[in-house]
């Protein structure tokens, strides 16, 4: 039990950090890997109507967002 409480403070102070630095920046400068803008670009051809500002659980059961 004492090593996965550690291993559970360790993640949770990682997940924190993490959470810290994309919360920091301006999500227009964010990249977290090589390829976000080609697996974007791929989003888009996919949902080009999807607004992702604010999503809506609603909205997205719709038949027509099915």
């Amino acid at each position: 039990p004492r090593v996965e409480l550690a291993w559970a403070m360790k993640a949770h102070q990682h997940a924190q950090v993490y959470f810290n630095l994309i919360s920091s920046v301006d999500p227009k400068f964010l990249h977290l890997t090589k390829v976000d803008d080609q697996i974007y670009e791929e989003f888009r051809k996919t949902f080009r109507d999807l607004k992702i500002d604010v999503l809506d659980p609603e909205e997205l059961k719709s038949e027509p967002a099915k």
